[in-house]
């Protein structure tokens, strides 16, 4: 068939809640997000991009991409605004990777797996996942979305411990190297290649993010009853600064620890895009007025200073980081794991419902995807980061 947008709408509209159900053998299968949208491809020819289609799409910079991954973004959309469909998605996405399932006990074995762009280690009741793309500033993109989201997996699984802890690995950048910084947000770069995907952004939210808030979801799809999640409680460890998705992690973990002076900041009007979870969640730390302020205008949050300490649980010397994960590590755990698990379950039911979270994301899904075909964003990227010469 040839959709254009208003007749893939009409057709979604009419026919997604059957789609749905027969891909996931009437919700029986959980299904990644790719392999989903490829099924539909397959099912529904022009309803969403092939693969081949999306290869070639990848081949082209930014500027000179022909926009079909916004079909992607009308599909999940149309799933996700269905209370059936779309609660199933999140259930599938918060499932353990398979690439974890299969590092799992060589990771119990050695305390210790290097993923190339995420690193996590073992230490005693704790688990540390380094987030490692040294020469772009710890940027995530393309290359790093995999190997973080199966970390955090790790931590998540292993049965001795109790606790995560994030943070950025040591640079090389000439300008910071041989310091930490916790994360510089989006590769830009590669964006404006067109090396990152629009699937990307709902992957990284629906996916290890959204485990980081909510653990991993229980093997059996049971949406009549109470959320039952595998969780611990995390702690971020900001060091130098947190842009963007990196400022982002901060809504969802539990414990930030941040080393005076670190910068905290969403550039989202300057890239033109909307800052994953920020619009759902930021409010809640620093109130709505400083919210829309950091969103729509930039506003800085500073480690130290009245509005940044709203983001942190801790201000300490950058020299003493470490001693301070180490003090709120036995801190966190000395009530047992099921104490923290019960009380995050029971804030998550106050703050953030499973609910709340799909509704957002089906606007999220549609947003995301037309910003990303825009020229604006194009404009910005060239303006405010001078990115055709990067």
């Amino acid at each position: 068939m040839d959709f254009d947008e208003a007749g893939r709408d009409a057709y979604l509209r009419e026919h997604a809640a059957e789609l749905y159900a027969g891909l996931t053998d009437d919700y029986t299968r959980a299904m990644r997000l790719d392999e989903l949208l490829a099924n539909v491809a397959e099912r529904v020819p022009g309803l969403a991009p092939t693969a081949a289609e999306l290869e070639a799409e990848r081949a082209r910079a930014l500027p000179d991409q022909h926009g079909i991954e916004f079909a992607q973004g009308q599909v999940l959309a149309q799933l996700l605004s269905r209370p059936r469909s779309g609660a199933h998605m999140v259930w599938s996405m918060l499932r353990p990777t398979r690439r974890a399932l299969e590092l799992l006990d060589e990771f119990v074995a050695r305390g210790e797996i290097d993923l190339t762009f995420a690193h996590v280690r073992r230490d005693g009741v704790a688990a540390v996942v380094e987030l490692r793309n040294p020469s772009a500033l710890n940027a995530e993109d393309d290359q790093t979305l995999a190997a973080t989201e199966t970390a955090v997996d790790l931590v998540l699984l292993h049965p001795e411990v109790e606790i995560g802890v994030f943070r950025g690995g040591v640079v090389t950048h000439e300008r910071y190297a041989g310091r930490r910084v916790f994360g510089a947000g989006l590769n830009l770069t590669r964006l404006y290649r067109g090396l990152i995907s629009y699937r990307f952004f709902i992957d990284r939210d629906m996916g290890y993010v959204n485990k980081l808030y909510r653990g991993l979801s229980s093997p059996e799809y049971r949406p009549d009853e109470p959320e039952r999640t595998i969780e611990k409680p995390w702690i971020a460890a900001v060091e130098t600064y947190a842009i963007g998705g990196a400022c982002q992690l901060l809504h969802v973990i539990d414990d930030v620890v941040a080393a005076r002076g670190a910068r905290m900041f969403l550039p989202a009007r300057r890239e033109g895009i909307i800052p994953g979870g920020s619009n759902l969640r930021l409010a809640r730390s620093v109130g709505d007025r400083r919210a829309r302020r950091a969103i729509m205008s930039g506003l800085e949050f500073i480690a130290g200073e009245p509005d940044g300490d709203l983001l942190c649980d801790q201000i300490v010397e950058p020299d003493e980081v470490d001693d301070a994960i180490t003090r709120r590590v036995a801190a966190l755990t000395d009530s047992g794991l099921d104490n923290a698990a019960g009380n995050r379950r029971m804030m998550r039911a106050g703050d953030e419902p499973l609910e709340l979270f799909r509704t957002y994301m089906a606007a999220y899904t549609r947003e995301q995807a037309a910003l990303l075909q825009s020229p604006a964003l194009i404009a910005n990227l060239e303006r405010h980061w001078n990115a055709r010469e990067r």
